[in-house]
């Protein structure tokens, strides 16, 4: 798609008064699968000409990281020793893509190659959406039924059963083992939202397993295990792919917990049994993406409110912000703002808050569509230039060694690249810079990036001729290396 690209004086004049967009900021878009019928309608060859769109106007909006479901219900979006092909990518349970491809490997490979991350999106319990799913017939839940738990029409696993967890466990790390992700990712979806009038049936495994707990305390604490476990899975598999949770947006109200944002919604560690400050305190999850989906001035859930109150408790791990574009483009800002989405209020908000360092956009089809000029206002200014995932020091802080060997010849610049080792120190990823001077201080400007890649060669634009370039490499976690030699652009 194309987007209109295009400056209002007013608008640049607003982005100037706020500075420059930052170099190191998370950018993330989730991308669905579930119930999402285009993939099944599509043929091979239009999915990945789908996929690759979405990824180039992704792009184009300085998105710089990707959260593609690939484990909607139990199935799979890539070649699962454990669970079946999704239908939400076929149309049937269980059938396999004919003419075959790998949807998870693809968006891997396609990302990478736009200097973009890929987090691999899991929800660990839901088996079904709803009574009228078909399970194919070699599936767990017919192999070994009292694993599965029936709640209002939907199939899940049994969040109480330790062989469940260790299932989980298994599918993470087959999920690292054959594939180069850069994350491991879960939303909200632990024990399932409270319906009216209905009691989760998980009475035989308290029975078994409660250990005199409270029926709440021994919920939050199969949660607990599981998410511990997932992360000594991966820590033991490729310690450098983080792990990261986006929670429903509130924790608890002021009203059950003194410590709680003053709200009154649903709560995460009461209704779904999702402790999730104990997760960062405790250093199981890398980064926490709270879905702030409300308005900033929302009278039961302040999104305005909310950012204060997670900024507060980031624990020491990174913290970026889901936020809807939907809500977000229909509500002008706040008076005396003349503004007519909350775009700019909340991106800029986030970038105020000392323990915050991004944002991510739900759901990244609006993107794709440029919902009421999302993209526009992204790509033109408020994410105008390239800017790098933040780095992860409490995984390594060791910066990779200066790029050498640096060289122009016919418009593209040529280095040497690194040496890997299967560590987290291993360099995937260089960044070419442009500057008027060979004072590596240009490589601090966002607005100096000229690209990432993972190769080992860049094409310079012509207008830039008498520039002066610079290279620095990243690692897996996104440590930076010194600036290279200055090369002039002749």
């Amino acid at each position: 798609m194309k987007f209109k690209f295009l400056f209002a004086l007013g608008l640049l004049a607003t982005a100037t008064m706020w500075g420059v967009n930052p170099k190191h900021e998370f950018r993330g878009a989730w991308i669905h699968t579930v119930h999402q019928p285009q993939y099944a309608r599509q043929t091979t060859e239009q999915n990945k000409a789908y996929l690759t769109s979405l990824l180039d106007s992704l792009q184009m909006t300085g998105v710089n990281a990707v959260v593609f479901q690939v484990r909607p219900t139990a199935d799979a979006f890539y070649n699962s020793k454990y669970e079946p092909w999704s239908k939400f990518l076929t149309g049937t349970n269980g059938k396999a893509p004919s003419p075959y491809w790998d949807p998870l490997q693809f968006m891997t490979e396609e990302c990478h190659k736009r200097g973009m991350e890929l987090h691999a999106w899991l929800n660990p319990y839901r088996v079904t959406t709803s009574a009228k799913d078909v399970l194919p017939k070699n599936h767990l839940i017919y192999k070994e039924p009292w694993r599965f738990v029936t709640f209002n029409g939907a199939k899940y696993f049994d969040p109480g059963l330790p062989e469940n967890r260790e299932f989980i466990c298994n599918v993470v790390a087959d999920i690292l083992n054959n594939y180069d992700v850069d994350a491991i990712h879960m939303d909200d979806y632990f024990y399932p939202y409270p319906v009216a009038g209905q009691e989760f049936p998980d009475s035989k495994s308290y029975q078994k397993y409660g250990n005199d707990m409270s029926l709440d305390d021994w919920r939050r604490e199969n949660v607990n295990l599981l998410i511990s476990e997932i992360h000594n899975t991966i820590s033991q598999i490729k310690p450098w792919v983080r792990f990261g949770i986006s929670p429903f947006g509130i924790w608890r109200n002021e009203s059950s917990d003194p410590t709680g944002s003053k709200t009154n919604g649903l709560q995460n560690y009461d209704d779904l049994y999702a402790d999730v400050l104990l997760w960062t305190r405790n250093g199981w999850v890398d980064y926490m993406l709270p879905q702030l989906y409300w308005t900033l001035e929302n009278k039961r859930a302040s999104s305005l409110e909310l950012a204060h109150w997670w900024n507060k408790n980031a624990n020491g791990r990174h913290m970026y912000y889901g936020q809807d574009i939907s809500a977000t483009m229909k509500t002008p800002d706040l008076v005396p703002s003349t503004e007519k989405s909350q775009l700019r209020h909340k991106v800029e908000l986030s970038r105020q808050l000392e323990n915050v360092q991004g944002n991510c956009w739900w759901p990244g089809y609006l993107i794709t569509r440029n919902m009421l000029g999302v993209a526009d206002s992204l790509a033109n200014d408020l994410q105008s230039t390239i800017a790098l995932v933040p780095s992860y020091p409490w995984i390594s802080s060791v910066k990779p060694e200066p790029v050498n060997g640096i060289k122009i010849k016919n418009g593209v610049v040529f280095w040497n690249g690194h040496k890997a080792k299967g560590t987290a120190q291993d360099v995937i990823q260089y960044v070419v810079y442009k500057a008027d001077s060979s004072n590596t201080s240009a490589i601090n400007n966002a607005e100096n990036i000229l690209g990432v890649t993972r190769e080992t060669s860049f094409t310079l634009p012509e207008s830039l001729k008498g520039s002066i370039i610079f290279v620095t490499a990243l690692d897996r976690v996104n440590n930076e290396s010194p600036a290279s030699m200055p090369i002039k652009y002749n």
